[in-house]
């Protein structure tokens, strides 16, 4: 029977780093509040902020429009904004830092993910980070919802993102650091109403028109599927090249076969 993805809505978590007056990396353990277990609610929307490791995340509500989609990533990272701004600090968006000994003395700092993920490709669980790194990265996941999610469209569509929206994002995110720890091809997470795309970095967090084409690019991803798109095993190496290498000459043989 075809799948269907019906009802659609897209979330986020995006990760970004904190900086002192010298413009040094510094953690955020203690001075955003809330966790992973119990996030600080800022909105009665839903909007959270947290710390995950030495790092600053937030959460939006589910959205359902470009539109919604673009104005809660701005309303949060404004709010946190001004939050940090009043303590001294300020934002920064980037996909991995080295971090001096002194800022990671925290158990909290030494606490890497809260469940594995896994690689849609290999079918297996991907391996955890090494704890003695100083290395530290910065994700920006989407969480795709739609109506009555089962294991193999959430498979599909992980597959479908690698292709319209983690191998066309390279031309965004050279970062290589990140991929050291996090964001190989084909990462995500089940979740009860859907999937956790993973492999994206924060980059597109930077202005409302990267928001905006992560969320035209996952629609893309939707509508390929819904229409009886498939995905060829062949191009299976290709699309783990692309990603996982930031190499442009895969991302041109995708593009040959997709409406990317």
């Amino acid at each position: 029977m075809e799948m269907k993805y019906e009802n659609v809505m897209y979330g986020a978590d995006p990760e970004l780093f904190l900086q002192n007056t010298d413009q040094q990396y510094v953690s955020a353990i203690g001075i955003i509040g809330g966790s992973k277990e119990s996030p600080r609610v800022i909105d009665s929307d839903g909007s959270a902020v947290q710390e995950d490791n030495v790092a600053v995340e937030f959460n939006i509500p589910p959205a359902k429009t470009k539109h919604e989609f673009i104005h809660s990533i701005g309303k949060v990272m404004g709010y946190l904004h001004d939050f940090v701004s009043e303590k001294g600090f300020s934002l920064s968006v980037v996909p991995a830092v080295h971090f001096p000994d002194s800022e990671l003395k925290h158990p909290k700092a030494l606490q890497f993910g809260c469940d594995p993920d896994l690689n849609v490709w290999t079918r297996t669980v991907n391996e955890s980070p090494d704890i003695a790194t100083n290395l530290r990265s910065a994700g920006g996941h989407i969480h795709v919802s739609w109506d009555n999610p089962k294991d193999p469209a959430g498979e599909l569509l992980v597959k479908a993102l690698d292709i319209f929206v983690g191998a066309p994002s390279i031309a965004y995110d050279g970062d290589v650091l990140r991929r050291k720890l996090y964001g190989k091809a084909g990462t995500f997470r089940f979740k009860p109403y859907g999937i956790e795309y993973r492999t994206l970095s924060n980059f597109w967090i930077k202005s409302p028109d990267l928001v905006g084409w992560v969320f035209d690019q996952s629609e893309k991803a939707i509508d390929y599927l819904n229409s009886g798109g498939k995905i060829k095993k062949e191009h299976i190496p290709i699309i783990e090249d692309c990603i996982n290498n930031g190499n442009e000459f895969s991302l041109e043989k995708l593009q040959q076969h997709y409406p990317i």
